[in-house]
């Protein structure tokens, strides 16, 4: 009996051990099949990777490019400011250079008439 037992246990031995081997060979055999899939997979998965990559860049790009657009469109805008408030100032300087001109020859010109009626006085008086 005994060695019907030890039988029975190295034929299960030998049938597993024959059973794992097949198990592998089969998944060896079907990652060799899947060998082309598994690249043309990976080829794909890199294309959309390198396009996704693409798009990301390109609205980077324009985002940039809006970004310059905006800060030109400030920097005129504020050179504009600038420029309308120095004209501003320009235009009050030349008011108030004109008003002091005609304060000054408004002064000369009552000096000259009060010195013509001093003049005429003294002539009179003469």
């Amino acid at each position: 009996m005994k060695n019907k037992k030890t039988a029975d246990l190295s034929d299960r031995l030998s049938g597993s051990a024959a059973a794992k081997r097949a198990q592998l060979e089969n998944f060896r055999a079907a990652r060799a099949a899947a060998e082309p899939l598994t690249a043309a997979k990976q080829a794909e998965r890199l294309a959309l990777a390198a396009a996704r990559e693409e798009r990301h860049a390109e609205r980077e790009r324009l985002k940039a490019a809006e970004r310059e657009r905006l800060e030109a469109e400030e920097a005129a805008r504020l050179a504009a400011i600038e420029a309308e408030a120095r004209r501003e100032a320009d235009e009050r300087n030349a008011a108030e250079k004109a008003r002091i001109s005609r304060v000054v020859e408004d002064e000369a010109a009552r000096k000259a008439e009060r010195d013509r009626r001093y003049a005429a006085r003294k002539a009179r008086q003469g």
